[in-house]
């Protein structure tokens, strides 16, 4: 659909301009519904500062007049393909663009016209984009060639307090068995306090320390171990805290803080993003997972808020609560004479896919032959 004559777009590619996009690229994450906490400038900045790669920023922006209707905030990598991806990369669970939605169409399709002047001998590649993403509305105004396959799964749960997610459970058994593990944290005399913005930064360091500690020996997530990746976390969840979009939990053993998590909050989801556990819990027979999850679900209950999001990964832990499978999308956008880019892509994802379930079916045999030989 056309759009009005008073849109006009901007190509920001410098590092100062999108530190002062801050107050106007808030009120538009405000005014679009569909926005998770991975697109709050504090989150894109702080990546940015740790990830980013200089030269390569590349954040679209629209406004009609001096209004800021639509952005897209990406960053141009040259491999496997030269093409245009969201910032926040693996560390976020959900890609998107921030849509205003009193203007209805109109926003989409002038980021889409946008997007595909800005591309130019780029491919669009819009990644772990969730179901119901303003980036769909942007998908359906594409004039070019495009392509729609799967990307992470996420699980989810009704927004809803523990007691409800326990009624949930297949059986009286197992909930009985949450309760009999709610009941040991209290004898065990864990209290949960909400962290104060101004405690947040030393919050996050010990929960990174704990999440060192609680992994130590086992295999785990190696960049949350980095420097780069504690920086990022330092500047990105203080400023989310102090605006709504983050709450840090700390849990208290013996007066020691023995758990420290981050919870991230949408207009219309809440997830537990990141958590650090002394071991001693564990060895104390506590259940973590049922703690936090207590906790999540509690700062998950705000109006219009229907969805406990358990984030990317297919964990067994996590099916215990019968949780609904979300499997996010990778939107590939093309122009006609970037067609060619389209096809490589697919192709490298494919062939990727077919890795991992060799790999997959690799590991089956070893476990099954008790580790195998040579």
């Amino acid at each position: 659909m056309p759009y009005p004559p008073t849109y006009t777009a901007e190509l920001v590619t410098d590092e100062g301009r999108l530190a002062g996009l801050a107050p106007e690229w808030g009120r538009l994450y405000g005014r679009c519904a569909a926005a998770t906490p991975f697109q709050s400038h504090a989150w894109l900045h702080a990546w940015w500062r740790s990830y980013g790669t200089p030269g390569r920023l590349r954040v679209l922006l629209v406004r009609d007049g001096r209004e800021l209707v639509a952005a897209a905030p990406l960053t141009l990598v040259r491999r496997p393909v030269p093409a245009l991806v969201p910032l926040g990369g693996a560390i976020s669970d959900y890609g998107d663009v921030l849509l205003d939605d009193e203007r209805g169409d109109a926003a989409a399709a002038a980021l889409a016209g946008a997007l595909s002047r800005a591309a130019r001998s780029a491919l669009i590649d819009l990644r772990e984009v969730r179901p119901g993403a303003a980036a769909e509305r942007v998908w359906d105004h594409w004039r070019g060639p495009r392509r729609r396959v799967p990307d992470s799964l996420c699980l989810e749960l009704p927004a809803a307090p523990l007691p409800e997610l326990i009624a949930r459970l297949p059986s009286a058994k197992s909930q009985q068995r949450v309760r009999a593990k709610l009941r040991r944290l209290d004898a065990l005399g864990v209290v949960s306090r909400t962290v104060p913005p101004g405690e947040v930064d030393a919050a996050l360091r010990r929960l990174l320390e704990l999440h060192r500690l609680q992994w130590q020996g086992r295999k785990v997530t190696g960049e949350h171990l980095r420097t780069r990746f504690r920086d990022h976390l330092v500047r990105a969840v203080g400023p989310m805290v102090r605006s709504g979009d983050a709450v840090v939990t700390e849990f208290r053993m013996d007066g020691e803080v023995v758990a420290v998590d981050v919870t991230l909050l949408a207009r219309r989801l809440a997830g537990g993003y990141l958590y650090g556990a002394h071991p001693r819990l564990r060895e104390r027979k506590a259940d973590v997972a049922v703690m936090l999850l207590d906790a999540c679900a509690e700062h998950a209950r705000a109006p219009g808020r229907s969805t406990l999001s358990l984030l990317r990964g297919d964990e067994p832990y996590k099916h215990h609560w019968r949780p609904e499978p979300v499997v996010n999308q990778r939107l590939l956008l093309a122009r006609r004479r970037t067609a060619p880019l389209l096809s490589a892509a697919l192709c490298d994802v494919s062939a990727r896919r077919r890795g991992k379930e060799l790999l997959r079916r690799r590991q089956e045999r070893k476990e099954r032959t008790g580790g195998g030989g040579t």
